[in-house]
């Protein structure tokens, strides 16, 4: 059953995926923030959603809209023979079809990526799994897998992360991959397949706080004091001076040494943080207000 295409800026006709169909067969975060990324390169999507819908659209219905803006949204079962059928339909057209169910799953539904080939040697697949290889199918989500890369900071005391990032890392390795089995197919005439792990792309994401350049008192974690937060007359505000010409001139328009942290607390205290936003933009300093 189709419930039409969602609103969204019509993209430019030479965007780069112009041209390109995609078919979606995955709810939740990763998948629908991918496709979200596709359609502003300029792919048409084609979402599948079950009978049940996409979890997404109950936990949170306005980020679902957004995420499924320009896109044409399929309920169907995939488990009947009638769903089924619309589904070899819509493949037999496309350019690159999005999973992200776990391989045994995909078996029992006839879309292992062997069957795939075999019926559309045309057809592209990314399929997002959780944990790599011979993992895959192990359960998880970005909670667990940010827990297992050591993200969870600080350690003797964890707390729940603002932002889902390894699923949102994996969208974009999604698109990333999706683009590049894109240019091999244009190149050889042959469909390709690759499996995004969310889990691998969150280890790897880890080596930032692992090699000690950001997390708790590293440089990017409050050792610097160019690099940081501070309390402003109402507020907050965020200060990024990495580069050597931005911490100079820091330290120039302040009458301050910019590497004395209480000096900044008391400079940054004297003035609210629009003021302080208003002087960074007239400085040209990565300054900004905390929302």
């Amino acid at each position: 059953m189709s419930q039409g295409t969602t609103e969204h800026d019509t993209a430019p006709a030479d965007a780069p995926l112009s041209g390109v169909r995609v078919v979606t067969l995955a709810p939740n975060l990763p998948g629908p923030a991918a496709a979200h990324r596709l359609v502003e390169l300029g792919a048409t999507v084609t979402k599948i959603e079950p009978p049940a819908g996409d979890p997404v659209a109950t936990f949170a219905p306005d980020y679902h809209r957004w995420l499924a803006a320009g896109q044409e949204i399929r309920t169907l079962d995939l488990k009947t023979t009638a769903g089924r059928g619309e589904l070899d339909a819509l493949l037999t057209d496309a350019d690159l079809l999005i999973t992200s169910s776990r391989p045994r799953a995909l078996a029992v539904l006839g879309l292992a990526w062997d069957s795939l080939h075999a019926t559309y040697p045309r057809l592209c697949q990314v399929a997002v799994v959780g944990h790599p290889g011979a993992d895959a199918d192990r359960p998880g989500h970005d909670l667990t897998y940010q827990a297992e890369a050591g993200t969870l900071l600080p350690p003797e005391q964890p707390t729940i992360p603002t932002l889902p990032v390894a699923d949102l890392l994996g969208a974009e390795r999604v698109v990333g991959d999706a683009a590049a089995l894109l240019v091999r197919a244009a190149r050889t005439g042959d469909g390709g397949y690759r499996e995004v792990s969310l889990a691998q792309g969150i280890d790897d994401a880890a080596h930032a706080v692992t090699s000690g350049l950001a997390g708790p008192g590293a440089l990017l974690g409050g050792a610097l004091p160019t690099y940081g937060l501070y309390r402003a007359a109402d507020g907050w505000i965020a200060l990024a001076a990495l580069e050597p010409h931005f911490v100079a001139r820091l330290g120039e328009e302040l009458g301050v040494d910019p590497m004395d942290r209480t000096a900044l607390e008391q400079v940054f205290a004297d003035r609210t943080v629009a003021d302080w936003a208003a002087w960074a933009g007239e400085h040209d300093l990565p300054l900004s207000a905390v929302r």
